[in-house]
């Protein structure tokens, strides 16, 4: 599997580019936001480890400019600790970020799990029907009532997962398991941040994403959804 690394660190860029190429990736490197730009046009990796700080073009711009063209896994660096600046970049469509100074093997287990996530998803045919919400894992595809439901990567993965276990309440270490893959104390945030986004979404249209305080989340129809 090819992984791009994008930061104007040349530090960073051999850190990472070391433990990675131990665990058996192709390695590609980037040194500031328009050259990452290019590269994941041209070599097509399987996971983008981009930092948010760079020249030319920064993680936000490079993220949007990447979600328009391709749904290639994104972990996004950051030197900055405020949930603001995580927040933006998960709604911009990366799936993980990892603040710097960072453990090299924390950040080689999140690769594989973000690795691992996308493969399975990949692999699946499943489809699911919640009312008028439909999924096709296979074709990545979501229609709601008919009409089309443009989702991002990881907030289709948590749509999906949702629906499969619709009515049930899944808390958020769960989501976090089956979504991303892994659990690391204090990243419910990510699904928070998601969960959000997917009501902006679907509210008004027939179905809801209910919260159960102290438990967690889960999908329900609702009556007009049902009709």
């Amino acid at each position: 599997m090819r992984i791009l690394i994008a930061d104007d660190e040349p530090h960073i860029r051999e850190l990472v580019r070391m433990y990675l190429s131990k665990e058996g990736y192709e390695i590609e490197s980037a040194v500031d936001g328009q050259d990452a730009v290019e590269k994941a046009q041209s070599s097509h990796p399987d996971l983008i480890v981009l930092d948010l700080m760079m020249p030319r073009l920064d993680g936000f711009e490079v993220t949007r400019i990447i979600r328009e063209r391709s749904d290639v896994p994104i972990l996004m660096l950051t030197v900055r600790k405020e949930d603001a600046i995580k927040v933006t970049g998960l709604e911009l469509g990366a799936d993980d970020y990892l603040t710097k100074p960072f453990n090299p093997k924390e950040l080689v287990a999140r690769v594989k799990a973000i690795l691992r996530r996308a493969d399975g998803l990949r692999r699946s045919g499943i489809e699911v029907r919640v009312g008028k919400l439909h999924l096709n894992r296979q074709r990545r595809e979501a229609t709601l009532d008919g009409e089309p439901l443009k989702l991002r990567t990881k907030e289709f993965d948590l749509l999906f997962t949702l629906a499969q276990n619709a009515g049930t309440a899944l808390s958020r270490e769960q989501l976090l398991s089956l979504v991303w893959g892994y659990t690391f104390a204090g990243e419910t945030r990510t699904v928070d941040v998601h969960i959000n986004h997917l009501r902006q979404r679907l509210q008004d249209r027939g179905v809801q994403i209910e919260t159960l305080r102290g438990v967690g989340y889960k999908l329900t129809a609702t009556p007009h959804g049902n009709g």
